[in-house]
């Protein structure tokens, strides 16, 4: 007869030196945290060192502009003279539009002046006696006494205004030295782009070439479909409400139509800000009746670029959720003011792209060959150690090469 097993022992006390496990949650989410603290440093570290030099990097951006922009114009001129010309005919002729264009929009202001001033007076005149009537019922009293809190306020800091007109003179000379380094860049990046990019591949090690060409392939692939894209958006936007302004009798239709070309290049938040700027003038010279028409253009325009020119122009160049494109503008603004707000849609995008190509077949294919498992033999040194008989993970061929050496990379 067998007998009974023994009772299981109670557990004694722990032995000393032992340790309690590290729940597994616990334990992965610590080791996210280290690494989004170790990424946010570096962010942090990279905005800051930019913050720095933010002239430098804002000319290169606008360099990158120009470059696309200009250099699918060279690049016909190349066709029928020598590069170094088309190259300068293509620069000289983009400075003529630009320039061209500014002294129209000089010319317009000072034709405009005269005319301006009598119904810039007469409308506020207008607007001041329909607040005078039902239902505001304002006492007259009550705009001569803000015109002189106005004077007043003037001449009493009349050195800060001065003051402020004097750095605004230092600012112009930034802008103009950022522009011309900008062009300076510009000319180099249309003439010999390729090959500085080419160069800069070659400095890398043989398994990170390929990878770093897919990349700034994509990069630019969607830089340059957004700086078309948005140009012309911009240059629709501008026409459309360059019409309508003419049309109902706005004055300075032609430097709104500029000022609302300038702000289509911050997505969703320029245009509606130019056109209410548009509509105050017209509140001013035509009435409240042409500004109500103004401020429905707003609504026109802005349904047209979200449904319709977005989508056609550049739904192929930037793939964002309208949510992303928004909070990006004013992540950029917060951020970096003005420029922060015009380089946040293409940075995201540009690094979307750049994350998709890697991660599609043709990334993968490329990081596999440059470093992975068709990395390079024993001869290359790949990170895949070769076995006793010197074949790695990527088995080479009779010559020793595996898909992805040294020399296919090069």
């Amino acid at each position: 007869m067998s007998t009974p097993p023994d009772p299981a022992a109670p557990p004694g006390p722990r032995a000393h030196g032992t340790v309690a496990r590290v729940p597994d949650a616990l334990r992965t989410a610590a080791a996210y945290a280290w690494r989004l603290i170790a990424v946010g440093v570096v962010v942090r570290a990279a905005f800051s060192m930019l913050g720095q030099f933010h002239r430098i990097a804002v000319a290169v951006f606008l360099g990158l502009v120009f470059t696309a922009v200009l250099r699918p114009v060279a690049g016909l001129f190349a066709r029928v003279m020598p590069r170094a010309l088309a190259v300068a005919a293509a620069v000289v002729g983009g400075l003529a539009l630009v320039l061209g264009g500014l002294a129209l929009v000089a010319e317009t202001i000072a034709g405009q002046r005269t005319t301006l001033e009598k119904e810039f007076v007469s409308g506020v005149d207008r607007v001041e006696r329909r607040l005078e009537q039902p239902p505001f019922r304002l006492s007259p009293t009550v705009f001569d006494d803000l015109q002189s809190r106005v004077g007043d306020l003037l001449s009493s800091h009349r050195a800060t205004v001065v003051s402020t007109a004097l750095s605004g003179v230092g600012r112009v000379v930034e802008v103009l030295t950022v522009l011309a380094l900008a062009l300076f860049c510009a000319v180099f990046f249309i003439h010999s782009g390729d090959r500085h990019w080419r160069w800069f591949c070659d400095q890398l090690p043989p398994s990170a070439r390929r990878p770093w060409s897919v990349a700034g392939a994509a990069a630019w692939r969607t830089f340059t479909g957004y700086t078309h894209g948005i140009l012309l958006v911009a240059v629709t936007n501008a026409v459309l409400v360059g019409l309508a302004l003419f049309a109902l009798g706005v004055p300075l239709a032609v430097p709104l139509a500029v000022l609302e070309f300038v702000a289509a290049f911050v997505p969703l938040i320029g245009s509606p800000v130019a056109l209410a700027v548009a509509s105050v003038v017209a509140l001013a010279s035509k009435g409240p009746v042409t500004a109500l028409i103004v401020l429905a253009l707003i609504v026109v325009i802005g349904q047209m670029e979200g449904h319709v020119l977005h989508p056609l122009v550049l739904s192929w160049a930037v793939r964002l959720h309208p949510v992303v494109v928004a909070l990006s503008v004013v992540a950029g603004a917060v951020a970096a003011g003005v420029v922060g707000a015009v380089v946040a849609v293409p940075l995201v995008a540009t690094v979307w792209s750049v994350r998709q190509a890697l991660r599609s077949g043709d990334g993968e294919e490329t990081a596999a060959q440059a470093g992975g498992t068709g990395g390079p033999t024993a001869e290359g040194g790949g990170p895949g150690p070769p076995t006793a008989e010197g074949d790695g993970p990527g088995p080479p061929t009779a010559e020793g090469d595996g898909p992805g050496t040294g020399r296919q990379a090069q």
